[in-house]
């Protein structure tokens, strides 16, 4: 008989053992086992899906509603280092023990639920993660829920709660084995996350058509950027303009990169949306603007050679990191990390990435699902003959950025990205440092 898990960590390893597969869409099951908890919210909630965006989206809500006074919780996921940052409750990681009881419902709900074979229900890591999250945050003195879709939308695990507001980002080719193949399919399954007569906000500036229909079919309260909401901006400030409210003279968010607008943009529509459940000044949003952090989405870390950690991990982050990075300036030589999942379409990326990349470190990962180093630099080998980019193989991300650190001279660039695993594994010890040349 198998011991009944105390830790964290024993938690986290008997999850894995309770289902065949790593992902299975659909609802029935966490829906049971949600029910039989007896799982809900006495607070406002706001759903976040979309394939770039997501975690930005809900890093800044977060920080304009805990300036105002709220007290907010976040789930979020895949983590970087560790799965507490899943959890964060006024953007504090949730301590490992206060998880354990989340977990302890989660499996006497599920011994209660039976599937059609007369066993209990089985339930995916994240299914299972995700309700005892879910358990730890319902039971928690909160003024708002913050929820980040894990994938997709329409049968991720988190649609089981029914949001106030919902919010869809960007939208664009991932997951596609799971999804759909063009953007309208996959667009469809992101606008899952929309409840009738209900707001939705899409930051999304070109969203698919099928995200708009679903929006009108559902009779929703859709908030377009372009049309219900806009910015502009100069060099030094930013404005906002929605439906009859106005915010000038904002400062950029603290968060870098250009795509940051639109999250920004998109976060204020459904802050206003919110406004009379959580009442919010001017002041609160321009604090949480300059006091948003989140890690590894276009991080710099300070000092010399300059390092950008990124977890852009498909074709479209990849290209707003390319942009972001062509911003930067010159740098005389770019080094970059690379580690990726092979069931991403790494072609584009590297596509992408090309023109800013004079050496490349390829690195393992510590997850079936990704792509060796050398199929990495096979790939780069076959589609790029003649580009002079010298490339090297490591075993893993800190490997890499360790060679990429003793290569790169004081006025060079080193870029990590590819994964979460990447970005986690370089800091996996706390934000690296790069030791100039003796």
């Amino acid at each position: 008989m198998t011991p009944t898990p105390r830790t964290l960590d024993q938690w986290l390893a008997y999850c894995e053992a309770q289902h065949p597969q790593a992902i299975a869409l659909g609802l029935d099951r966490v829906s049971q086992v949600a029910n039989a908890m007896k799982l809900a919210f006495n607070c406002p909630v706001v759903t976040v899906a979309g394939t770039n965006g997501k975690g930005s989206t809900c890093a800044l809500l977060s920080a304009i509603w805990r300036n105002a006074g709220f007290r907010t919780a976040v789930y979020s996921s895949p983590h970087l280092v560790h799965f507490e940052e899943r959890l964060k409750f006024d953007n504090v990681s949730v301590q490992a023990h206060s998880l354990v009881e989340g977990f302890e419902q989660v499996e006497a709900a599920r011994q209660q639920c039976r599937g059609d074979d007369g066993h209990p229900v089985s339930l995916t890591y994240f299914e299972f993660s995700t309700l005892a999250i879910l358990y730890v945050m319902a039971h928690s003195a909160l003024d708002v829920v913050i929820l980040e879709v894990g994938m997709g939308g329409r049968l991720d695990a988190v649609n089981i709660i029914d949001p106030d507001c919902a919010i869809i980002t960007s939208i664009d080719l991932d997951h596609m084995e799971f999804l759909g193949k063009d953007r309208e399919t996959i667009g469809f399954e992101k606008a899952g996350i929309m409840r009738s007569g209900r707001p939705v906000v899409v930051s999304d500036p070109m969203p698919p058509q099928s995200v708009l229909a679903h929006a009108k079919a559902l009779g929703a309260d859709l908030w377009a950027l372009g049309v219900d909401f806009n910015f502009s901006g100069d060099k030094q400030q930013w404005a906002w303009a929605g439906r009859g409210r106005r915010y000038a003279g904002l400062a950029y968010p603290a968060l870098r990169g250009a795509n940051q607008m639109l999250n920004a943009s998109g976060v204020l529509a459904a802050v206003e949306i919110m406004r009379g459940q959580l009442a919010v000044s001017a002041q609160a949003i321009r604090l949480g603007l300059a006091q948003v952090e989140l890690p590894g989405r276009f991080q710099i870390v300070p000092g010399q050679p300059a390092l950008v950690l990124d977890v852009a991990h498909n074709p479209q982050s990849t290209a707003a990191l390319a942009a972001n990075l062509d911003a930067m300036g010159f740098f005389p030589c770019t080094h970059a990390v690379l580690g990726a999942m092979a069931d991403k379409d790494l072609l584009p990326m590297l596509q992408k990435m090309a023109p800013l990349v004079d050496v490349w470190y390829f690195c393992d990962l510590p997850t079936p699902r990704a792509a060796k180093a050398e199929q990495l630099a096979q790939l780069w080998r076959e589609h790029f003959p003649n580009h002079p980019a010298r490339l090297f193989c490591h075993t893993s991300p800190e490997a890499a950025l360790l060679a990429a650190g003793q290569a790169a001279d004081l006025p060079d660039r080193i870029v990590v990205f590819g994964s979460f695993y990447t970005v986690g594994g370089v800091l996996a010890n706390g934000t690296p440092r790069i030791k100039p040349k003796s």
